[in-house]
């Protein structure tokens, strides 16, 4: 029996072993709020040096929180890329070089500390900066991760809007001084 034209089928459900499963018949419930504060948030999204708007690789292996990050940051005007492992991570950031990498540290296969280290060791990745995501936030976590090599550190569950505010933070310190090594010293050759 076919379904009528006018109806339309039920939504696939996604869940993980151990979690509810939700329906989605539309976009993550931040999104829609993601219109309203992209429009208040400071400034347009940063370009990339190729005119286009920066890339967020978005590491996490919950997969509610990768669809509600890139979501909100696509809303935002950024593009995404997406890991669910340190692994995948490395193998994304190296063939894609986003612009900054939002790096949840427990992860599944190798962690984000582990992944963290690993691509600035790497002289092909070691410029990207990195923000650490993580639910646990205790004392010297944030210092932790700093000597892994992430470049600022956000405790979650945090505001999508506040994540927005840190990566353009981050990519315009990481611009600013992209252009501050390009300028020569009077004199220098």
């Amino acid at each position: 029996m076919k379904t009528p034209s006018h109806k339309k089928p039920a939504p696939k459900v996604k869940a993980k072993a151990g979690t509810k499963a939700r329906a989605r018949p539309g976009p993550h419930p931040a999104a829609k709020k993601a219109k309203e504060v992209a429009l208040r948030a400071p400034g347009p999204a940063p370009t990339a040096s190729s005119g286009k708007a920066p890339l967020v690789l978005v590491v996490d292996d919950y997969e509610d929180a990768r669809e509600m990050y890139s979501e909100y940051l696509q809303f935002s005007g950024f593009r995404t890329a997406e890991a669910k492992t340190g692994v995948e991570a490395l193998k994304q950031a190296t063939a894609l070089l986003p612009d900054i990498i939002l790096m949840d540290l427990s992860l599944p296969e190798m962690d984000g500390w582990e992944a963290t280290r690993r691509l600035k060791a790497a002289a092909k990745t070691r410029h990207i900066p990195v923000v650490a995501l993580t639910g646990h936030a205790l004392a010297g976590h944030s210092d932790s991760a700093k000597e892994a090599g992430c470049d600022a550190f956000v405790a979650k569950p945090c505001l999508p809007e506040d994540l927005v505010v840190e990566v353009r933070r981050l990519l315009s310190e990481n611009r600013n001084r992209k252009i501050t090594s390009r300028v020569r010293a009077p004199g220098a050759r």
